[in-house]
């Protein structure tokens, strides 16, 4: 199998699995906690860094790694909300609730402006699990607004308006394919590196061999050393003349000629 061809499936096992991998983060989400999450992500991200490494040829494939990490925590993020977009559209009753308190969300600072908000029945109860989210102002105590509630409380009340389940999946989409991109940028630059270290390589052989060639060669009656330039095709004249130079030969006085004398 040539290296292109093996390159090109190595890239696309790589793309393949990074898919499997947002979407079994993805499922593990809703299952697990960070405790297991964190690890899994830590291990992805280094056999991403080996994978990719290897494909790029170079030490880029590092940050393509973490490129295609990025894209794929922000897809998973993305999938979980858009999960539960789904799920509550699914399952949520229509309530008119009244705004019984408001409060700075804990994990916001006020410059964020995101503040909770608890909703109550006309009968006085509470809405079960956690509060309606929205900008500071946004609803004043008293105030009576429709949402969407989660009869199991899991999941936080919505404003109907609020819910775009299709527009989460297409953004899942987005950056699922960003991270794909990432994986054929690679294995593109991979093929380059490869290709102009074989040039390297096979010039600097050849330059060795002209090498050796000038300094065995016999010179011909007049004085003159001449080798064949299609045996050296990677070599340019004006370097022939160079490595002549460094034996102690001079080029003839015919422009071109690969003919140096003694």
């Amino acid at each position: 199998m040539s290296r292109g061809r093996h390159r090109i499936l190595s890239a696309i096992g790589i793309g393949c699995y990074a898919l499997a991998a947002i979407a079994g983060l993805f499922v593990l989400a809703d299952h697990q906690g960070s405790g297991l999450l964190v690890p899994l992500w830590i291990a992805h991200g280094v056999l991403l860094a080996v994978l990719l490494t290897k494909l790029a040829a170079d030490e880029t494939g590092l940050s393509a790694a973490l490129l295609v990490v990025g894209a794929s925590l922000v897809a998973v993020y993305i999938a979980d909300l858009a999960r539960d977009d789904l799920t509550l559209e699914r399952r949520g009753e229509r309530i008119s609730a009244t705004v019984v308190r408001e409060w700075l969300d804990p994990d916001q600072s006020r410059a964020d402006h995101t503040y909770d908000y608890a909703l109550a029945r006309r009968d006085g109860t509470r809405l079960p699990g956690p509060a309606l989210q929205a900008g500071s102002g946004s609803f004043a105590l008293g105030q009576r607004v429709t949402v969407l509630a989660d009869p199991r409380g899991e999941l936080r009340p919505r404003m109907p308006g609020d819910l775009d389940a299709t527009r989460d999946v297409l953004s899942v989409g987005a950056f699922a394919l960003i991270a794909l991109s990432v994986v054929a940028a690679t294995a593109r630059r991979g093929a380059t590196v490869s290709r102009r270290r074989e040039e390297r390589a096979r010039l600097a052989e050849q330059e060795h061999i002209l090498r050796e060639a000038l300094r065995t060669a016999a010179a011909d009656p007049n004085g003159f050393v001449e080798v064949h330039p299609g045996h050296y095709p990677d070599v340019s004249h004006r370097r022939a003349a160079g490595i002549a130079s460094e034996l102690g030969l001079e080029p003839a006085d015919d422009p071109g000629s690969w003919r140096f004398r003694g």
